[in-house]
């Protein structure tokens, strides 16, 4: 009788707590026993069974609760739950709760749920009035699609996003993310890096210094010292974006792709890259200021077109190159209106008003096309067809030139440096001849079918003419100066790249300092974490929940 009477004040005090206290004062809502003896906790009434507290939209429930009144204060003990109406439910073995400051401590085997993920860690703070929660000790975080571990975070409920400032790592089955600074945003599953970073899945590794990528698609934007390496490429630029499904990456400013197994490095500044693992049909499309750089031996071609393409696998690489086309070498340079090159066939085909400088012989023609070995990665041969002319400035006369031209032409290289040639049907040649003093002997000028010429060290050494050959060797005086052309003598000599810079043309070379001065200013420019995107902060708004 008398358990049933202290059982009826009990609620009777609780009822009186509840209606007498202000809203901002914490409410002990429900409970099974209270004790108000002050003895064994000074200042505290000790609340048993099934405690209920409420105070400002938070409910706290445990199995034993200290009320502090005059500090507005609660300790709570034994399956301690923690609620917020449907953003923030916290279980744990004990917590404390301010009600002047709304401030939260839960330690001993904290379990936080939000409606998107759960939190276990050992303690967290809890801060009502500016909706952070926040823990200093390790923890993991689980949430439909992935797995985040660290060392201490933040959780902003308000923009359901999670804050990491040290070793986080954030595995879902497609990737792996490894960073020190990450805003993930537990709704949408995008995840924001800053400082050194790297997210790694079965095809590639990213790295990056500032950067956005959505875990749930898999698309990445990627802002500073990023680069992506595949198995045998690697892509480089001030602005990237990466599809994951697509298998595409796209590279803006200060773009560089490296290949790896073709010894080949593309730079520009704009680059798209799409990859089939499965076939190895890899692509690769360049523009603005575009350069291929090939290494052969111990020497590089390198390639300018407007546009120039890369594709297909190792074995079978294809690059084409459109719109004034430009190459060189440390022994060759050229220019043409389109290139196909094939590493199959090694088979280079220069297409539309083709010329070739070889030291000292310019080389022309309507096609032209220059040859490899693919085992020795030297050139093999060159052919030249329809209209093919080889002009060489005579190193000795004021303005001789040493001419050669016909329907075909066929070359020989050895060590690169082009050894032998045949002119094949219609062959006319003039050529300057010398003693062995280096003296004029006189100026041949002869017409055959065939003609076929030695060169010694990049020099006219011996021409000999097969069939039908009519000519005669004349003296300087009595050769007249508009003679000494043949007809469709062109020469190009001012137009010879004599380095890789004059590879690109002067409105190319315009953009490219542009770009040069904004890369610099962005360098200078204050490092800070990446601007939220649009599309995260509209997340909810167009992702809506179904009802």
């Amino acid at each position: 009788m008398k358990k049933h009477i202290f059982y009826i004040t009990s609620l009777l005090l609780v009822s009186f707590s509840l209606f007498s206290q202000e809203n901002k004062k914490i409410v002990i809502e429900h409970s099974d026993f209270i004790d108000m003896n002050q003895n064994e906790i000074p200042g505290a009434i000790i609340f048993t069974g099934n405690v209920s507290v409420l105070h400002n939209g938070v409910q706290i429930k445990c199995n034993k609760a200290y009320h502090f009144k005059d500090e507005d204060y609660i300790k709570a003990f034994g399956n301690v739950q923690i609620n917020q109406g449907d953003s923030i439910h916290m279980d744990s073995r004990y917590a404390e709760y301010n009600g002047k400051t709304e401030f939260a401590f839960a330690t001993g085997d904290v379990n936080l749920r939000s409606p998107e993920s759960t939190l276990v860690t050992d303690t967290v703070f809890f801060d009502k009035k500016k909706q952070i929660a926040f823990y200093n000790s390790y923890g993991t975080i689980r949430n439909k699609e992935n797995t985040l571990k660290s060392k201490s975070g933040k959780y902003f409920l308000s923009e359901k996003k999670y804050q990491f400032t040290s070793a986080v790592t954030v595995t879902n089955p497609q990737s792996t993310i490894e960073t020190n600074h990450l805003d993930f945003y537990e709704n949408s599953g995008h995840a924001y890096v800053f400082g050194p970073s790297t997210i790694t899945s079965k095809d590639n590794v990213i790295y990056t210094e500032k950067g956005f990528y959505d875990t749930k698609t898999g698309i990445g934007k990627l802002k500073k010292g990023s680069k992506i390496t595949y198995s045998n490429k690697i892509i480089e630029g001030d602005d990237l974006y990466y599809d994951r499904d697509k298998n595409f990456s796209r590279g803006i400013n200060n773009v560089k792709i490296t290949d790896t197994i073709n010894n080949l490095v593309a730079k520009g500044h704009y680059a798209e890259m799409y990859r089939n693992p499965l076939t190895r049909k890899d692509s690769i499309i360049l523009t603005k200021r575009a350069v291929v750089i090939t290494k052969v031996e111990k020497d590089s071609i390198y390639m300018h077109g407007k546009k120039i393409q890369v594709t297909g696998p190792p074995e079978n690489r294809i690059i084409k190159a459109f719109n004034n086309v430009r190459f060189y070498k440390s022994d060759m340079s050229g220019k043409c209106d389109s290139l196909h090159s094939s590493n199959k066939t090694a088979i280079t085909q220069l297409i539309g008003k083709p010329v070739i400088w070889n030291f000292d012989n310019q080389m022309t023609g309507d096609i032209m096309h220059l040859i490899g070995n693919n085992e020795s990665e030297k050139l093999d041969s060159l052919k030249v067809i329809n209209n093919a002319f080889i002009i060489q400035k005579d190193s000795l006369s004021k303005n001789g030139y040493n001419q050669i031209k016909g329907q075909n032409l066929y070359g020989k290289f050895v060590n690169n440096n082009l050894n032998e040639v045949d002119i094949v049907k219609n062959a006319e040649v003039i050529y300057y001849m010398y003693n062995d003093s280096n003296e004029l002997i006189g100026i041949n000028k002869s017409v055959c079918s065939r003609i076929n010429m030695i060169l010694d060290k990049n020099k006219i050494d011996t021409i000999t003419f097969f069939k039908n050959t009519e000519g005669e060797i004349y003296p300087e005086s009595e050769f007249p100066e508009n003679a000494r052309k043949l007809r469709g003598f062109t020469w190009r000599g001012d137009e010879r790249i004599k380095s890789k810079e004059e590879i690109f043309p002067e409105e190319e070379n315009i953009i490219h300092e542009k770009i040069l001065i904004e890369s610099k200013k962005k360098e200078l420019e204050e490092d800070i974490p990446m601007k939220i995107l649009k599309e995260t902060l509209d997340y909810d708004k167009n992702n809506p929940k179904e009802e």
